[in-house]
């Protein structure tokens, strides 16, 4: 299989400690790939490389990097039967983790040659004209994206520091959502609409949530206090986060977010401008992933149905 490596310098792992630039080319080597390895150069050269490389006949374009060396590459790849793979070197993984792809680079790259994976078709979100693959976000989402990626030094420490310094500062936004023929006008401090059941390093904000279902879930949270801010917290990593009663949780194929006035919003991680009124759609079976192959008899992601027929409940009683 024609495979092409887009190798991000800048990402976390890779700008700390960039010991893969050349062990990746010793990979190849030693599995006698028809392989290449690209470096990105700038933001959204990662975009080009890989419409190049598909162009230029790749069946597999594989990112290594973070969330938005992740998001530059799927977008060439959305939409074409080229496989996306996925060497997780962020500070988060969501998808990764959430796919089940080891966030160790040396197994994540051992998975494509070692007979254990296979091609997983999943859904893509889009809004205001951008592709997301594993979540988007506005209010205080988006703001925490927006100060995290100003940092040197990232990881879980790096994102509660700023966190907290984020919401001393963080004001709240008054949004309208509309959802088939729902229309909830609520005040947020935070609005996310996931692909996956997570934001990174297991913090799962909509529990439950598949990749290819054919549906989004938006999770919308009120204003609440410090105390309030911390249960949420915890209740990130330990479970039931969409189950408190400060949470709101819809699920479907198209969401229309509508605020005050225009502001931020991020696609996995990188933040833009945009106008007070955002449009959230999925696109439905539209990447190719490599991803692991379940061991038989190993823990399987159903208890997302079980997650998902809560929302339900909850939407019931928005």
């Amino acid at each position: 299989m024609k495979t092409c490596f887009i190798f991000n310098p800048c990402s976390g792992k890779n700008r700390r400690n960039p010991w893969l630039a050349t062990a990746i080319p010793a990979f190849i080597a030693k599995h006698r790939l028809d392989a290449t390895l690209v470096f990105t150069e700038a933001p959204g050269h990662a975009t080009a490389l890989a419409r190049l490389a598909i162009e230029e006949g790749c069946e597999r374009v594989v990112a290594v990097g973070g969330d938005g060396t992740l998001n530059e590459v799927a977008q060439a790849v959305a939409g074409t039967p080229a496989v996306f793979a996925l060497v997780p070197c962020g500070s988060g993984n969501g998808l990764a983790l959430h796919l089940g792809i080891p966030v160790n680079p040396l197994r994540a790259l051992e998975l494509l040659v070692d007979g254990r994976s296979h091609v997983r078709t999943i859904d893509t979100g889009e809004v205001a004209g951008r592709s997301f693959f594993n979540a988007m976000g506005l209010g205080f989402d988006a703001e925490i994206s927006r100060r995290f990626n100003q940092l040197t030094s990232r990881g879980l420490p790096a994102y509660f520091r700023t966190g907290i310094a984020a919401f001393r500062d963080h004001k709240t936004e008054q949004v309208t959502i509309i959802s088939g023929d729902r229309r909830v006008e609520m005040e947020t401090f935070l609005l996310a609409v996931t692909n996956s059941d997570q934001y990174g390093n297991n913090a799962r904000i909509a529990p439950g949530a598949r990749v290819d279902d054919g549906r989004l879930d938006l999770v919308a949270v009120r204003p609440t206090g410090l105390i309030g801010a911390a249960s949420l917290a915890v209740r990130l990593f330990s479970g039931g986060f969409d189950l408190s009663k400060n949470v709101v949780r819809l699920v479907g194929e198209r969401f229309v977010i509508e605020r005050n006035a225009p502001g931020l919003f991020h696609t996995d991680g990188e933040t833009h401008d945009g106008p007070a009124r955002l449009e959230v759609v999925v696109r439905s079976a539209n990447l190719r992933v490599s991803v692991p192959t379940p061991v038989l008899g190993g823990k399987h992601r159903s208890s997302g149905s079980v997650a998902h027929k809560n929302s339900h409940r909850k939407m019931e009683t928005v």
